[in-house]
């Protein structure tokens, strides 16, 4: 039984609940290269790793001077879930940690909500997290702006401080920082071995590194347990 007060746990979904990542790095790739701009995709990763949709269009139009019209957008979302359909995979071992972890939890992800959704029920996950599931949709702005986060621990009844975020991108670990939270960057995805990735974690301090997702209970735990007892020894 979930815990219904005490430390809450914010999950990112992209490269942490769905190893998801690759398939859509790969088809905005594509999806630029058909407007004739040619990215490697260690260069989309680096750029646009766990950003919204609102930024990733914005980055297009100001620096590559390609405008995300409606219909390169939905050109791109019939490519990505065709390719979910057939591709995506739940995280290994995250359908375990979550049934092991008694705390509660929620998603807050750069991904539009219909994304989110689509994402959990393909890979089974859907029941374990519903209904508590917020989007950078729902906010002014998206990682590495805090506003996410902030908003899905106000939904949630949570202080920020009291609040653990699990995240695989930069921006995510940075916005969780800047929200006043505890970062646990999950580096076992399968982008992991993109170049100058693990040292772009490393240069945010996430309070833990870790690359298997059977893990995080124990991580979590004792996490917990030791800002517990240095509040115990404090008071």
């Amino acid at each position: 039984m979930l815990q219904t007060a005490g430390p809450l746990v914010i999950f990112d979904c992209d490269g942490v609940l769905v190893d998801s990542e690759p398939v859509s790095v790969r088809v905005l790739v594509d999806a630029l290269r058909r407007k004739g701009l040619n990215m490697e995709e260690a260069e989309a990763y680096r750029r646009f790793l766990g950003r919204s949709l609102a930024t990733i269009t914005k980055t297009m139009r100001e620096e590559f001077a390609i405008e995300a019209d409606e219909s390169f957008l939905e050109d791109m979302r019939h490519d990505l879930y065709t390719r979910f359909r057939k591709e995506l995979q739940p995280m290994a071992g995250i359908a375990d940690a979550l049934d092991g972890l008694d705390l509660r939890r929620c998603v807050a992800s750069s991904s539009q909500p219909e994304r989110i959704r689509l994402s959990l029920t393909l890979t089974g996950l859907i029941d374990k997290l519903e209904p508590n599931i917020f989007s950078a949709a729902m906010v002014a702005r998206g990682k590495p702006a805090p506003d996410l986060f902030l908003h899905a621990a106000s939904q949630m009844g949570a202080d920020p401080e009291n609040c653990i975020v699990i995240e695989d991108s930069p921006a995510g670990i940075e916005a969780g920082h800047r929200a006043g939270m505890a970062v646990f960057a999950f580096v076992g995805g399968s982008h992991a071995s993109v170049p100058g990735y693990r040292e772009r974690i490393d240069e945010l301090s996430p309070e833990v590194v870790f690359d298997a997702m059977p893990d995080l209970i124990h991580l979590v735990r004792k996490y917990v347990e030791g800002r517990n007892g240095s509040v115990s020894q404090q008071a």
